[in-house]
């Protein structure tokens, strides 16, 4: 049994975090609201633009197993051609269904710019017939609805360097809100556990009660999710909290697997214009059942960096990222070099790999995407609700003083 000093200590503790998540949470409540609406919203982001973009992924070139795909740099001019685009054309994703059209698209990215419009000067996309080179559609990606969403949900449509503060930081006291939500909710005995792990409400007429009920039934129901979503958030606005992730789920390993010792040695003059198509080839033999890889143009950017070897990214699923392959080549000779399989990486590196999936719910599916949808909901509801009991208090207050 627990002594009466250890009891006053437990209450005394409680009340501090109580507090605190009082604070904590008219402080950062009308944040969280938004970035879980602006959540919710992205969720459905593939499904929706795959039912308006249909007719686009398919090109429909009739007897295609008699005909050949143009290479990849007469597309890239054909393409240059129709659609006018004073930036280079940055990557394609190629499709392993020969029925599918290929993407091509303009990046840039300017870290100078203060605003998600300046920053990205032309984000792109063009949807190609592989046989013809015919352009089929130009999507403005940038001014997309959902890439938009997507920018306000990450920080506020600032530039994405500034914005991460202005989500990571309330996204990190709303982590530790959840956690004193649950030590809040915990119940004291059997009587209080039957209260709250389900409404109650049958003789129940006070609005205030049922508020109360919402926000503490709903906050236990969707806590474990929404840490996953805040932390898997989190993961994009600190490298700390990757690093994080990797060691734990790592097994302790300090240092990420690194191959940029794998570089290019053949000489320059072996590149030709059918190098890229030497490797496309190599990707499609070695991934027949994967849904699309993505290879860069090789041309300069804004913002190009050092790229330490040539890398070929393969998606293997068409509604998920975690599970991928890399492939290194030669960039001149077009010779493999290096293959790392989804079942070569530790078990951190496929959670790190899976950390997109995990934050948007695509993991699984649909299924994980409508569990993400509800408890984005519901992180939404938990300000509106814990703010009326916070007002209701305060009001009765006030009429209790006068």
């Amino acid at each position: 049994m627990k002594t009466q000093r250890a009891k006053k200590k437990e209450n005394k503790l409680k009340k501090l975090i109580g507090k605190l998540h009082l604070w904590f949470g008219l402080l950062i409540g009308s944040i969280v609201l938004f970035i879980s609406l602006t959540g919710a919203l992205y969720v459905f982001k593939d499904e929706i633009e795959g039912l308006e973009r249909n007719k686009y992924l398919y090109h429909n070139e009739p007897n295609i197993e008699s005909k050949e795909k143009l290479k990849l740099k007469v597309l890239e001019k054909l393409v240059n051609e129709q659609v006018k685009e004073e930036y280079p054309i940055h990557w394609v994703n190629i499709p392993i269904d020969r029925s599918m059209t290929y993407q091509f698209y303009w990046y840039e990215h300017d870290p100078k710019g203060w605003n998600y419009f300046k920053e990205y000067p032309v984000y792109k996309s063009a949807y190609v017939n592989p046989y013809n080179g015919k352009v089929l559609k130009v999507y403005d990606e940038k001014n997309a609805f959902f890439n938009i969403v997507k920018s306000l949900h990450w920080g506020f449509l600032l530039n994405s360097e500034w914005g991460k503060w202005l989500t990571g930081i309330p996204v990190t006291i709303f982590v530790f809100m959840l956690i004193s939500g649950i030590i809040l909710w915990w119940p004291k005995n059997k009587a209080a556990r039957k209260q709250r792990f389900w409404f109650k409400w049958k003789n129940i007429k006070n609005w205030k009660r049922k508020n109360y009920d919402l926000h503490n039934v709903l906050g236990f129901y969707s806590s474990i999710f929404s840490l996953i979503f805040a932390v898997t958030g989190l993961f994009y606005a600190f490298f700390i909290v990757q690093a994080m992730i990797y060691v734990v789920f790592s097994g302790g390993n300090t240092t990420y697997p690194d191959f940029s010792h794998i570089t290019t040695t053949a000489p320059l003059e072996m590149r030709n214009d059918t190098t890229l198509d030497k490797v496309a080839a190599k990707v499609e033999e070695l991934n027949p059942d994967a849904y699309a890889f993505s290879v860069d143009l090789g041309h300069e950017h804004m913002d190009d960096h050092e790229h330490p070897n040539f890398s070929i990214y393969v998606r293997q699923l068409s509604y998920s990222y975690h599970k991928n392959s890399n492939l290194i080549f030669d960039e001149n000779s077009g010779e493999l070099l290096h293959v790392r399989n989804h079942e070569d990486k530790d078990f951190g590196e496929k959670v790190v790999n899976a950390n997109y999936d995990l934050h948007v719910g695509s993991i699984l599916g649909l299924p994980t995407k409508i569990i993400a949808f509800i408890v984005s909901l519901m992180c939404a509801s938990l300000p509106v609700t814990g703010f009326l009991i916070w007002w209701g208090r305060r009001k009765k207050k006030k009429t209790q003083t006068k």
